[in-house]
């Protein structure tokens, strides 16, 4: 698998909407565009991008191809997962559906289940006698006889898939296998996943869902990407198929099919990359990368030049343990609608027109109004310019959705309700970004922000002035930052083990012999992606608690140290204190250990630099910032050349999205087209 950028490379982000493309080759200009979605097949906008290109850039020149995909989630939110049993140990067949026991809606008179049940139905879930006890030991041998029964039942009702899950296999997973084996000796073409594959660590009821997740979507991904490289090889790709997984980093399409679960936060996960290469190219390695789009805003944290990972995310309320970059939604984004609630207040979000109807000013039919109409009113965005003049705006429906939804019931004038807007939604994502900050134990003044999506570069300034930011980046092309953050992605692969052990008294040595095991499990999946060793670098980690704690908080570890456990342990601590606000003089244990490989990433610029020779500037317009219209000079992003510096006020505009600079601020084009917006000196003020 080549990871260099030699020959082209293409970066392909599937949404839910739109399909966006990026397709660069060193020495050239960048070469984007979108595609509708096509919904039935989502692997069909991938091959007519391949025959658009296919021009300039033949498919038999493609050295490496790159996807992100919204399959595995979309399965799941729709439903459309595979029918699936559940094999586990007998006694615990309703893990699944007792859960935690924690109920998020204590007073609805109708009770649902708040546990993903549909997975596997109650007779789909099979006990099986056999029992290995919590130091690994086989306690009760496995009932083969049993597991041969369940398969046979579970084909006859239909099941395409089944998740393995016994109590301790993440100690010993050998009745998990020899089940497998017995299975695919009767069956060889029904999917299966193991507990001690997937998530080899304690607490039953998580192990057990994201089992079950796993298999609930493996023939639908499995059959998908099996589609997609048929396809690519039959129009003449020879580049291996790489898919985005939820970490962060990329893998070649055979291993994903085999833990698909790793996929459900492709999309937004290539965004916060594309938003630290962004950062890269211009030195900034601590960001906060807000992506404002047409119904969400996804807020993440880049620290040290590192996205901040979480072990467990929430897919459709139900908790999924699978490490992820740490990408937080809220429901705020450009087609959120603004409305009155019992009080007479003004309140914007979660509820939004979409795309169909959308914002009343797409004339489409929506009457509702929307932060878009908003931003049309106040003169931010051009009716006959948005989206590069492929989608012209109706002014006039804007005002008057606005006029009957807002000002008139709150007694506002026009402008006012519109700036009203404005000030709630830009309130509502300022504090989406101090929880990802503050509540983590940063000042998100340390933080230079990133405005991605479509409406990112329309309100981060805002956003800044909110939370004490003074430095700003507003990528090239923010609106298919996704589809970029694909192409500066590394190749990688994840493993880790249960390792419950006090630290005290531990020996470095078999901490040592434990990774270097995992090191050889995620070598002979590089291998597998055909990537060379000598690119390889490792990164360990271990998940640490104090001993009686519930939760535990993952920490690097340095093998090379002078005492490596040691510094474990103070790292530890101090994790803990910024995080809590504490730090126990309890002693500590390690629950987990974790080795990650990663080949390639991009630190140069994701974007080669296109500068523009004149001043840029269009037009002009007034433009309301505050309550009194102010005449803003309109440059164009292309135009652009490479030292301009822009004072506001001010509006840059291209085809993927509106830069908005009030007064008080200066625009900077910066390495490789990246615009740096900092507060303007004393001379400008």
């Amino acid at each position: 698998m080549t990871v260099g950028k030699s020959g082209i490379e293409i970066g392909i982000d599937i949404g839910g909407t739109f399909t966006d493309i990026v397709c660069r080759r060193s020495g050239e200009p960048d070469t984007i565009f979108k595609l509708p979605t096509t919904r039935s097949d989502p692997g069909l906008a991938v091959l007519q991008a391949i025959k658009k290109l296919a021009p300039d850039h033949p498919p038999h020149t493609i050295n490496r191809f790159v996807h992100g995909t919204t399959v595995a989630t979309n399965a799941v939110l729709e439903r459309k997962g595979s029918k699936t049993g559940l094999l586990t140990t007998n006694g615990f067949k309703d893990v699944l559906e007792i859960g935690r026991q924690i109920r998020t809606t204590l007073y609805d008179v109708i009770l649902e289940p708040e546990t993903p049940v549909f997975l596997a139905p109650g007779v789909c879930r099979i006990g099986i006698d056999g029992r290995i006890d919590a130091s690994g030991e086989i306690l009760v041998p496995l009932d083969e006889k049993a597991v041969v029964a369940a398969a046979k039942f579970l084909v006859a009702e239909g099941v395409e898939a089944i998740a393995i899950c016994f109590l301790f296999s993440f100690l010993n997973p050998a009745h998990e296998r020899r089940a497998r084996d017995l299975i695919l000796e009767h069956y060889p073409n029904i999917a299966i996943s193991l507990s001690s594959d997937v998530d080899p660590a304690f607490r039953e009821y998580e192990r057990t869902v994201v089992t079950a997740f796993d298999a609930y979507i493996k023939p639908i991904v499995d059959g998908y990407l099996d589609r997609l490289e048929g396809n690519l090889r039959k129009a003449g790709v020879p580049a291996p198929l790489q898919v985005m997984q939820s970490r962060g980093g990329a893998a070649g399409a055979p291993v994903v099919r085999r833990r698909p679960v790793r996929m459900f936060l492709s999309g937004p996960a290539a965004g916060v990359i594309g938003g630290q290469s962004t950062g890269t190219s211009v030195g900034d390695a601590n960001l906060i990368t807000i992506d404002i789009g047409g119904t969400t805003s996804d807020i993440a944290l880049i620290q040290d030049g590192k996205p901040i990972l979480r072990a467990e995310g929430i897919i459709d309320g139900y908790p999924i343990r699978v490490p992820m970059v740490d990408v937080n939604p809220i429901g705020a984004g450009g087609g959120s609608i603004a409305w009155i609630d019992e009080v007479g207040g003004l309140r914007v979000g979660p509820r939004s027109a979409g795309s169909d109807p959308g914002p009343a000013c797409y004339d489409a039919g929506g009457t509702e109004a929307t932060v878009t109409d908003a931003s049309v009113v106040l003169g931010y965005i051009d009716p006959q310019n948005f989206a590069g003049g492929t989608v012209p705006l109706d002014p006039l429906a804007a005002r008057q959705a606005i006029e009957l939804r807002v000002a008139k019931p709150l007694g506002l004038t026009l402008e006012e309700a519109a700036l009203g807007i404005h000030r709630v939604v830009n309130a509502q994502m300022a504090e989406g970004i101090r929880l990802v900050s503050i509540q983590k134990g940063f000042d998100p003044r340390d933080f230079t922000l990133v405005g991605l999506g479509g409406a990112g570069p329309l309100h981060v300034i805002a956003l800044a002035e909110e939370l004490g930011v003074i430095r700003i980046l507003v990528p090239r092309y923010p609106g298919v930052l996704s589809a970029t953050g694909l192409l500066a992605a590394p190749v990688e692969h994840e493993m880790s083990a249960s390792y419950a052990r006090p630290l005290d008294g531990l020996d470095v040595a078999d901490v040592r012999l434990a990774l270097d095991t995992l090191d050889s499990r995620a070598r002979e999946l590089m291998r597998e992606d055909g990537v060379a060793l000598s690119t390889i670098t490792t990164h360990h980690s271990a998940d640490l608690c104090f001993i009686g704690q519930s939760y535990h908080l993952e920490v690097p570890i340095n093998l090379n140290a002078d005492a490596p456990l040691e510094a474990l342990r103070q790292d530890f601590h101090a994790l803990h204190d910024r995080i809590y606000g504490y730090s126990a003089g309890a002693p500590a244990r390690i629950v987990n250990l974790r080795s990650v490989l990663r080949a390639g990433g991009d630190s140069e610029p994701i974007f080669a630099p296109r500068t523009g020779t004149n001043t840029g500037i269009k037009t002009s317009r007034n433009v309301l910032f505050s309550d009194i219209p102010i005449k803003s000079d309109i440059y164009t992003r292309e135009s652009l050349p490479a030292e301009a510096r822009i004072v506001g006020p001010a509006i840059i505009e291209q085809a993927d999205t509106t830069t908005l600079i009030p007064s008080g601020w200066l625009a900077e084009n910066g390495n490789s087209d990246t615009l740096i917006l900092t507060p303007c000196p004393a001379e400008h003020a």
